[in-house]
């Protein structure tokens, strides 16, 4: 995992920098979206706020450090209280991966305009005493991760959930009983990535999409 391949005390720090601010913004992008839509459950539990502390799960992030995966937010929204129960769910669960893709264009561009494009491809020894030029490529890298890896249509990712409102009845209803399955599947692709020699599955259709989009914002793709 990225965090675990450099032990540097100032790359440590912006990567969670980096990932405490995207994973900030994507559920309160969530929250904001699904209270315009009209379930007023956000605003209920004060979720309607960029402040870490009403977002952040604490637990799924001493997981994440410990082992690289976990639920690190989580957004309580209510379909059957928004004026469009369908389209109103898919908008606000979309917003929040689309969030993660907005923040990565953001940082791109401040990037591209503050540092040369020598320096933003540089080693890592040429950016190690740069603490903005780190936050910057750490937070446009980890908000495509987020965007790529919250579009698997895997239970509980968003993707599974966009994917059930986009559905017709009929369909939503078959996909809803596949539930469990699409949930072992996500589980089985993590553990996966931990064993040696075994075909890096979640890089082929997380991590490498993400790469690219990366190096497309970046300004070499």
């Amino acid at each position: 995992m990225l965090l675990f391949n450099n032990p540097d005390p100032l790359f440590l720090l912006g990567f969670l920098l980096a990932m405490v601010v995207a994973v900030t913004v994507h559920e309160f992008a969530h929250n904001y979206v699904a209270y315009q839509m009209g379930d007023p459950t956000p605003a209920e539990l004060g979720k309607l706020t960029l402040n870490p502390l009403a977002h952040v799960w604490w637990p799924g992030w001493i997981m994440f450090l410990l082992i690289g995966f976990a639920p690190l937010g989580f957004a309580q929204m209510n379909p059957n209280r928004m004026r469009n129960p369908r389209w109103g769910y898919f908008y606000a669960v979309a917003a929040g991966p689309f969030s993660n893709l907005f923040l990565a264009v953001v940082f791109a561009l401040i990037a591209n305009i503050v540092f040369s494009p020598a320096l933003l491809f540089a080693g890592p020894g040429a950016s190690a005493a740069n603490p903005l030029l780190i936050f910057l490529r750490l937070s446009v890298y980890l908000n495509c991760l987020l965007f790529m890896f919250n579009l698997l249509p895997l239970f509980p990712i968003d993707g599974w959930t966009m994917v059930y409102c986009l559905l017709p009845p009929d369909l939503a209803y078959t996909w809803g009983g596949w539930q469990q399955q699409t949930q072992y599947v996500l589980f089985g692709l993590i553990f996966l990535s931990f064993v040696p020699g075994f075909p890096p599955l979640l890089s082929y259709v997380v991590f490498n999409p993400a790469t690219q989009i990366y190096f497309t914002l970046m300004g070499i793709g």
